[in-house]
């Protein structure tokens, strides 16, 4: 049990409940999801405020720890509280005023104790948006990668065929750091969407859905989508760039600001 484990068993006292909250925020101005000591975090901000409006610590749990600078519509979290006195509108509305607008809680419920935010979940849907026109836009500086060259999304679109079903994503994600004498952890994943949509104005969209995600691999994918989109490659060398499983042969990372955690899919349910 961590400290702040035990001081939250110390301070809850009665019943408690499982807590999830659909939460939206502009990742800007955090370090990430995940808390991290001395360091600003969608995580840390989030269970502070929570932790003042229901009178003791929590412990969260989500459904993606999305990385520094990537922004959130559907993240899902959940956590523990004090069922006596439990008033989930009104926790709602004080931690978005303690919160917002950098970050909002979208919905609040009460759920089975069972219920975790990250291992119930069934699918992930992540968003990617890119300007691509000569003029850029103020008002998605924050929220779209720009791109002045202009791209074949005719291309791109054929690129992302590939990608759908399970195969292994060794080429596009980041592998994970592992202990001595562990194996290495599987990087295979089931896509089950992919593909880009013109919204006009120059926003060209991606998204993407898949049952998890490894680290960096919607960023990975997307960079290597431009280059097709650019002729720096074929649409045809995707799949040779999966079966290779060599992440030097895909493209760099794109912008974490262009990425958004849309939605996240459960039993009946999504965010």
């Amino acid at each position: 049990m961590t400290l702040f484990e035990a001081a939250a068993a110390d301070m809850v006292t009665g019943p408690t409940v499982r807590v999830r909250i659909t939460v939206a925020y502009d990742g800007t101005g955090f370090h990430g999801f995940a808390a991290n000591i001395g360091v600003r975090t969608v995580a840390g901000v989030l269970a502070e405020a929570l932790g003042r409006v229901l009178g003791h610590p929590i412990e969260l749990s989500c459904a993606g720890r999305t990385d520094r600078g990537v922004h959130a519509r559907g993240q899902v979290v959940t956590f523990d509280a004090r069922e006596e006195g439990l008033d989930l509108p009104a926790l709602a509305r004080s931690v978005n005023h303690m919160c917002g607008p950098a970050v909002a809680v979208r919905d609040a419920a009460v759920v089975a104790a069972d219920f975790d935010a990250r291992f119930s979940a069934t699918a992930r849907r992540y968003r990617y948006l890119v300007l691509n026109r000569p003029d850029p836009d103020p008002f998605l500086a924050r929220t779209a990668w720009h791109i002045e060259r202009p791209l074949d999304r005719c291309a791109m679109v054929l690129a992302c065929d590939p990608f759908i079903g399970e195969h292994d994503f060794t080429a596009f994600c980041r592998r994970p750091k592992r202990r001595h004498g562990e194996p290495d952890a599987s990087l295979v994943r089931r896509v089950v969407e992919a593909g880009w949509s013109d919204d006009g104005d120059g926003v060209l969209r991606f998204e993407i859905e898949a049952t998890a995600f490894c680290h960096q691999m919607v960023r990975s994918l997307v960079g290597t989508l431009v280059d097709v989109g650019a002729g720096r490659r074929a649409a045809g060398e995707m799949a040779g760039i999966i079966r290779a499983g060599d992440r030097a042969g895909a493209g760099d990372l794109a912008p974490p600001h262009g990425l958004t955690l849309w939605t996240v899919r459960y039993e009946g349910w999504s965010s």
